[in-house]
């Protein structure tokens, strides 16, 4: 079992690596196969990736290293990274976690993967994640669960927990994640890490395989708010292939990180504090919000009094969703297709039972009871409405607040198993993370400290609209004031 660092350790971030390759200190070659090396050693004991291709690898690097000696590099060219499994890349095993895409070759690039190649970034992995992104823990995934490197008896949280154990673990600099009820920042909390869902829009999802469309957001993972900035400054922008993608400028999502923060209104809603919060995440939570205070900022109590309903709405409108989007996975033009079958008809009965997990079965089933007729106005409208009074508590607590903070989970990393059979329970380890969703507002996740066993505990950021980069500020204020961001599990042990 691993024990949490009591001191901070070495950790690499994505500036540390693109300094020392614009100094020509080191090859992208040779960053590319030191984390190749360590995915090598360690990658059986956490189960972080599902598909890695060495030798495409160190091409891209070597076109990287290329690149820049003709010097057309971009602030990131020659940096690793890994992809969540739910992004299509060209040429890579696309599984999104799942037996029914379990021999899907992704034939193009989705937009995110396609941003980080033009930068010329390496690509180090495809990582596991939960399948189709259902999950809060990374144990529904097909292809085995992910470890947390903190102590390998316990979930790095999900869906985007291959993502987040990857990065805790050093086996990348960084990664892409997807944030549907909070699978980027609950797992970013459980391992240790940073994790940004930006605006509902901001980053294209072509080719991300889709959930629930109106909910599911790509964002980055890293070790710092600062790498976020500059991951995020890759994979914004517009895509007009993407019908929700928002036209807007560019812009640099770092230009604010040195801004001090006398005078920030930090917003604490009464709801985020009461019952379901464990002893030693509120230990947590209040001492970060204390190094606020002394670091300028001025907290005043907010409330977001329809939120206790956002858990209720979001497994109304998400499955609603995914049964609609899940439909395409029929066993006719790509994917897992049974063996055996009578008609057309038991062909598509089949394979669906076959190719997808139990909770992605239950979801499908609660989406098209909810849409089905009879049902539909009592249950799928009357969450759209509800949906909507979420966004005006946020929009009414900003009147009085910059941003608003609060743990990002009500608990440390729980045992692999533990929740497995009462999927209530599992489903509220996300009570802190899916209002944001719903509402479309970016919120992330940073280490504020350590629970009882020394695993991490992490502190939710929430802005309003477009706000990333007032968020990376007040976030990258409290990593130099601390150190919790630099913190590191010692090792791995099978």
């Amino acid at each position: 079992m691993l024990v949490a660092a009591p001191s901070a350790m070495s950790i690499t971030t994505l500036q540390q690596i693109a300094n020392r390759l614009a100094a020509g200190e080191c090859s992208s070659v040779e960053v590319t196969q030191d984390y190749i090396n360590k995915i090598n050693e360690l990658n059986k004991s956490l189960g972080c990736y599902i598909t890695i291709d060495a030798e495409r690898s160190l091409t891209q690097a070597r076109a990287a290293d290329a690149r820049r000696a003709a010097g057309k590099a971009g602030a990131l060219t020659g940096v690793p990274l890994a992809h969540k499994d739910i992004f299509c890349a060209k040429g890579w095993l696309t599984t999104c976690g799942s037996k029914m895409l379990g021999n899907f070759v992704a034939p193009y690039d989705a937009h995110v993967v396609e941003r980080c190649d033009t930068e010329g970034m390496v690509t180090l992995g495809k990582t596991n994640m939960d399948e189709f992104a259902m999950g809060s823990s990374n144990e529904t995934s097909h292809f085995g669960p992910v470890r947390n490197p903190w102590d390998v008896t316990r979930v790095p949280g999900g869906s985007s927990g291959g993502s987040a154990a990857a990065v805790a673990a050093g086996l990348a600099p960084a990664a892409t994640g997807t944030d549907t009820g909070g699978s980027i920042r609950q797992p970013a909390a459980l391992t240790g890490i940073c994790g940004l869902k930006p605006t509902y829009g901001l980053v294209s999802r072509y080719g991300m395989i889709a959930f629930a469309s109106s909910l599911d957001q790509a964002g980055p993972m890293a070790h710092t708010a600062a790498d976020l900035g500059l991951l995020l400054n890759v994979m914004a922008g517009h895509d007009p292939r993407d019908s929700t993608s928002l036209q807007r400028p560019a812009e640099d999502y770092n230009r604010d990180l040195e801004k001090p923060l006398k005078g920030l209104r930090i917003g604490l809603p009464r709801e985020f504090f009461g019952d379901g919060m464990s002893a030693d995440v509120r230990r947590a939570t209040d001492a970060a919000i204390a190094e606020y205070q002394k670091l300028g900022a001025q907290p005043v109590e907010v409330s977001l009094p329809n939120m206790g309903l956002s858990v209720p709405v979001y497994y109304v409108l998400a499955p609603a969703e995914a049964s609609s989007n899940l439909s395409r996975f029929d066993g006719v033009r790509y994917g897992h297709r049974a063996a055996e079958y009578g008609d057309l008809l038991d062909m598509y009965k089949r394979s669906r039972a076959g190719g997808f997990g139990a909770e992605v079965k239950r979801r499908i089933l609660i989406g098209t009871y909810v849409l089905s007729h009879g049902y539909y106005d009592a249950y799928y409208i009357r969450a759209q409405k509800l949906r909507r009074l979420i966004a005006q508590d946020f929009a009414q607590a900003f009147k009085a607040c910059d941003v608003i903070m609060g743990p990002t989970s009500p608990t440390t990393a729980f045992r692999l198993g533990e929740k497995s059979a009462d999927p209530v329970q599992m489903y509220l380890s996300d009570i802190y993370t899916i209002a944001v969703n719903l509402a479309g507002l970016p919120g992330m996740s940073i280490p504020c400290g350590f629970g009882e066993g020394g695993l991490p505990v992490g502190l939710q950021i929430v802005g309003n609209y477009f706000d990333e980069a007032r968020m990376l500020n007040v976030a990258h204020q409290y990593q130099l004031a601390t150190d919790w961001h630099r913190r590191a599990p010692r090792g791995v042990t099978a």
